[in-house]
């Protein structure tokens, strides 16, 4: 049986990946290389990019990385890339690489990881699964997704070294006609309980929706405003 994870399609070279210097990151592609990490089709895939200098920066070849929303696999393709053991959960598996596990309650040990990146739900705007325990499945303005994603906090706290580093990225939630929700300084602010802050990042957002002429003028016409950039919290557990 074929293993996706060791099939990742080829395509055009991307140009190179860098390291960034700035607390502005923007990227010519979401991809690097001349394969994919990941599957660009996949709802909400994180820009590979991001990961390449995450990992770069705060860890070292042979660390363990775990990423417990895996979703299509990008962060596993950048371990393999830069020679990390990477681990991926998610509710709903998308390649045999990928295990099943809520990231709510992680099967690992105590201090077992080296470096943890999470991109979670950025409440209801995509339907992922489907699956009723998913947090996307939850309204960010509500408890039920803070109380989920304190959590899934918790437990990253707890599978991570001491004196190591983590990494979450998300972007705040509006929809037309109701009300504006800051996910990303609520969610510092849980992280803040927990962690050291390393630094706090902001990436520039590239997708089909902030392309669309018709989304600009609807956003001039309904005098509100396009997500722009995702947060990058970068944190230490010490």
């Amino acid at each position: 049986m074929s293993n996706p994870s060791k099939e990742r399609r080829s395509f055009t070279t991307k140009p190179k990946v860098t390291l960034q210097t700035t607390t502005l990151w923007d990227y010519p592609s979401q991809h690097y290389g001349s394969e994919m990490q990941g599957d660009k089709n996949y709802i909400g895939a994180t820009p590979s990019y991001v990961i390449w200098n995450l990992l770069q920066r705060y860890t070292r070849e042979g660390d363990t990385i775990l990423d417990p929303m895996c979703g299509s696999g990008t962060t596993l393709d950048v371990c393999k890339d830069l020679n990390r053991e990477g681990l991926g959960f998610d509710l709903a598996p998308t390649r045999p690489d990928i295990r099943p596990a809520d990231a709510r309650k992680i099967p690992l040990k105590n201090n077992s990881v080296d470096f943890v990146f999470i991109d979670p739900p950025y409440s209801t705007h995509v339907k992922y699964s489907g699956d009723p325990r998913c947090i996307g499945e939850l309204d960010s303005r509500t408890s039920l997704y803070t109380d989920a994603m304190r959590l899934v906090i918790d437990e990253i706290f707890r599978v991570l070294k001491s004196r190591r580093m983590m990494a979450l990225y998300v972007s705040d939630s509006y929809k037309k006609g109701k009300s504006f929700s800051p996910i990303g300084f609520e969610l510092y602010q849980m992280l803040q309980k927990k962690f050291k802050t390393v630094d706090i990042v902001c990436v520039v957002r590239h997708n089909k929706s902030l392309k669309n002429t018709s989304w600009h003028k609807a956003a001039v016409d309904g005098n509100y405003f396009l997500r722009g950039f995702n947060y990058l919290f970068i944190m230490k557990k010490d």
